[in-house]
């Protein structure tokens, strides 16, 4: 089974803004709970190309894995795969505007796990969707360290386990820490 989170948050703040601050892999570490480094393989800025090595902990393990990037269009989508790691994953993210100064930004991870994790991919698949949850939900916080102004509330949308359908869910941001 293939393993497939799509989640999605509303941010009170700028497209260019969001997407600056995620867009660099140097600040994955600040905004995802998991992420305990990033280092470069290739020179910074990100480019179509550019190599990354994580080191992540997820479901109690420490996992290490290199991302590369394979389409960047700046400030609004960037697609990265594994080329080392536990299985082959890709993680992508995309940013629109959702009104003035409010950015639509979703972050979907998919792969194909081998082994034991192939087995356990529902529950990896359910671990993965409350850890972006909580790191989407926290993302406003994190991204007034670019900017001034704070702001309360983000919405995060969750596709049910057997469909498409999504379903909103707003999180005070006060709460999520």
């Amino acid at each position: 089974m293939a393993v497939d989170v799509f989640t999605e948050v509303v941010i009170d703040r700028p497209v260019l803004e969001v997407a600056a601050y995620v867009g660099d892999p140097a600040n994955a570490p600040e905004w995802y709970a998991n992420i305990e480094s990033v280092q470069w393989r290739t020179e910074p800025p990100i480019a179509v190309g550019s190599r990354m090595d994580f080191v992540a902990h997820f479901l109690g393990r420490r996992l290490a894995y290199t991302y590369e990037v394979v389409e960047l269009i700046p400030f609004e989508r960037l697609v990265m795969r594994t080329t080392q790691g536990p299985f082959p994953m890709e993680t992508s993210y995309a940013w629109s505007s959702a009104g003035e100064a409010i950015t639509r930004m979703t972050l979907r991870n998919r792969g194909e796990p081998s082994g034991f994790a192939r087995v356990a991919a529902p529950l990896l698949s359910a671990a993965m969707r409350r850890a972006n949850q909580k790191d989407l939900a926290a993302l406003p916080d994190s991204s007034s360290q670019c900017a001034s102004q704070p702001k309360a509330m983000a919405t995060v949308v969750v596709p049910p386990m057997e469909t498409t359908a999504a379903m909103p869910v707003r999180v005070p941001v006060s709460e999520t820490k």
